[in-house]
């Protein structure tokens, strides 16, 4: 296969767990970063390997070699900056979420169809093992009938200067790390036949309009109740996935970081068992998918509609919980 050819908005924290490992871990080039801070940028690709740096960032999107472009910019400039690069015929992946809003995932999406581009939100999750394995134990019918269904993201507060606080720029918890809860839920739904409801949600303010803390209640097809608890108000990391049948229940601790903790733990009539998937990194596997997709048209779960949809149920449940959903820049 031939290697994909990043480019990488910014030089985020992120980006060494989530495409620097992966590229080099799986032969893919990283062929250009660019950043507000030239200086920044520089350390970037010596420490990473990384090809070459560019001026700006609308220098990295003209740049004829890059076919990829990887955005972990902070939540406000994910749609603007998705839009721009697919307007420049790039295909893009995403931190999540792919933008402010509803409205605006959906003009990015629409201008990714027009171009003729993918874009792929970077929920990585669901290409480990580990998430595949959590819905086969429900549809063997294993766990029984499912009853409920727990998900919590709560970690502990990041820096008070910290972007993830600021509403300029589409911060708060549910925007962090909520959003793979909600997006979790819209999984499991799936298999269920159908999509998710929010019944209701709570949330806690730190600022005006932005939420340490946001709690909801989900109903499930067939009626299945679900919690989503998420917040970035923590004193330690929960990052748990349970799932509550007739004759059994699984619990995932790590389900969106199996690479720190792959375990399923798995208890029925018969004791509790533990089940190992694997360590290698969901962003590795994510990858893998990407240029699957991209190389031989193998469909991708986290594609532009797939995008829409979760940033819709943000949206809806920021005003379950008496919070406005985050405005486009």
């Amino acid at each position: 296969m031939e290697p994909l050819r990043i480019g990488v908005l910014g030089a985020a924290r992120i980006a060494e767990l989530s495409i620097v490992g992966p590229a080099h871990a799986t032969g893919h080039r990283l062929v250009a970063v660019a950043a507000r801070d030239r200086s920044r940028a520089e350390a970037f690709a010596t420490r990473h390997g990384v090809e070459r740096v560019v001026d700006s960032y609308a220098a990295l999107l003209a740049d004829p070699e890059v076919e990829v472009v990887y955005n972990p910019l902070a939540n406000a400039l994910h749609g603007p900056w998705n839009l721009a690069a697919v307007r420049a015929g790039r295909h893009v992946l995403t931190e999540k979420p792919s933008a402010s809003n509803a409205d605006e995932a959906r003009q990015v999406r629409d201008a990714a169809t027009a171009a003729g581009v993918s874009l792929i939100e970077a929920f990585h999750y669901p290409y480990h093992p580990l998430h595949a394995r959590l819905h086969a134990l429900l549809t063997s019918g294993e766990l029984g009938e499912l009853r409920a269904v727990e998900i919590h993201m709560v970690m502990p507060p990041p820096a008070d200067d910290d972007p993830r606080w600021r509403l300029d720029l589409a911060g708060g918890a549910l925007m962090d790390v909520g959003c793979y809860a909600l997006h979790a839920l819209r999984m499991l739904a799936s298999v269920l036949g159908g999509a998710p409801r929010v019944a209701a949600a709570r949330a806690g303010e730190r600022s005006p309009g932005v939420d340490a803390w946001l709690d909801a209640d989900v109903e499930l097809p067939g009626g299945v109740p679900a919690t989503m608890r998420c917040g970035m108000n923590g004193a330690e990391y929960d990052f748990g996935y349970r799932l509550v049948g007739s004759r059994g229940q699984a619990y995932a601790p790590e389900f969106p970081r199996p690479h720190l903790d792959d375990r399923i733990e798995i208890t029925t009539p018969g004791g509790l068992r533990v089940e190992e998937l694997g360590r290698r990194s969901s962003y590795t596997y994510q990858l893998d998918a990407l240029a699957a997709h991209l190389r031989d048209g193998v469909p991708i779960v986290t594609d532009a509609d797939d995008a829409v949809a979760t940033m819709a149920l943000i949206d809806t449940t920021y005003r379950a919980a008496g919070l406005s959903p985050r405005h486009t820049p």
